[in-house]
């Protein structure tokens, strides 16, 4: 039997955890005839002086054990994090209790925020991770030993699993049926609960990049603002060097610094973002996006989203458009 804590943090999203323990509750259902336990054996934790998990809904989780209740010493299958908790407080009783608790555990899992305390343990030193897309920056900024992964909907770096934001868990939960049960059973699982056992587009979390804007008024302020203006114009580095009266290199090391991304690929992603808000919002063919969007011509911008999203122009709008327009 797969002993499995989930830790739970107040004020998160609970349909994480509830989701992720009826999907494990779902492979005992259907485990082999000849399996006479159940594969999993799940407990809830809380971080909380009762049992009472609130979340930001308003809805409340009763969990099983206070996490401080529980010897973080037993041996144990898998650890699981579903959050990084209200309070810095909370976060430091959860980083103590795993830091004891890994070397006993066959593996250690992180959803969403839970990705920040895992990197607080240092169990992360040196290891590929993710966590939801809003957090990525502050992620590798706080933490630059770990090596973050911006474009996956969940990582495995040895017996260290990080997911991104929210329903991914359920992605990284069902990737553990595979590991630990097989194929045929995970996908059995997949299809009672009608989900994907691998999503289409190459596992991307298909977030929208937020583009950091320069960090003081000035001349690379004023200059995002036209481009945001004039996507579709030559946008080249030379070009936007020449706007703001610097040399191009001179300019790309100035923008950098206080964007924190290099020119060229502040435009790509810009323009990536206006492109998929087309496909999402617009009936215009794809030739006329890429047009429109600064990318000149269909192949370009095919070739932009297939590195970025793992998927084509079309494929993207067939999953994201408009209802209107389905």
């Amino acid at each position: 039997m797969n002993t499995f804590l989930i830790i739970v943090p107040e004020g998160g999203m609970l349909f994480e955890a509830a989701g992720i323990a009826d999907i494990l509750g779902q492979a005992n259902r259907l485990r082999p005839k000849d399996s006479l336990t159940p594969l999993y054996q799940v407990t809830i934790a809380t971080t909380q002086p009762h049992r009472v998990v609130h979340g930001m809904s308003g809805l409340n989780l009763l969990a099983d054990h206070r996490l401080s209740d529980l010897d973080p010493e037993l041996e144990r299958d898998t650890i699981m994090i579903t959050g990084k908790g209200l309070t810095d407080q909370e976060g430091s009783s959860v980083v103590d209790w795993v830091r004891r608790a890994a070397p006993h555990a066959r593996r250690v899992v992180s959803i969403c925020g839970g990705a920040w305390l895992l990197a607080q343990t240092g169990l992360l030193d040196g290891r590929r991770a993710t966590t939801h897309w809003r957090s990525l920056d502050a992620l590798q900024s706080n933490f630059p030993s770990v090596i973050v992964e911006r474009g996956p909907i969940y990582v495995q770096d040895g017996s260290i699993w990080t997911s991104a934001g929210v329903s991914s868990g359920f992605d990284l939960t069902l990737a553990l049926v595979e590991d630990d049960y097989g194929f045929t059973l995970a996908r059995n699982v997949a299809q009672d609960l009608v989900m994907f056992l691998r999503r289409p587009g190459g596992q991307s979390q298909f977030s929208r990049h937020l583009l950091n804007p320069a960090q003081k008024p000035g001349p690379i302020r004023d200059l995002q603002a036209w481009i945001i203006d004039n996507i579709a114009c030559d946008l080249s580095v030379e070009k936007l060097a020449d706007r703001v009266a610097m040399s191009p290199r001179n300019f790309t090391r100035v923008f950098t610094r206080e964007t924190g991304i290099s020119p060229a690929k502040y435009v790509e992603e810009l323009r990536l973002n206006a492109a998929r808000q087309r496909l999402e919002q617009g009936a215009e063919g794809i030739e006329q996006v890429a047009v429109d969007s600064g990318f000149g011509n269909s192949l370009n911008l095919r070739r932009v989203f297939e590195r970025n999203l793992q998927l084509t122009p079309t494929e993207y709008r067939e999953r994201f458009c408009s209802r209107m327009l389905a």
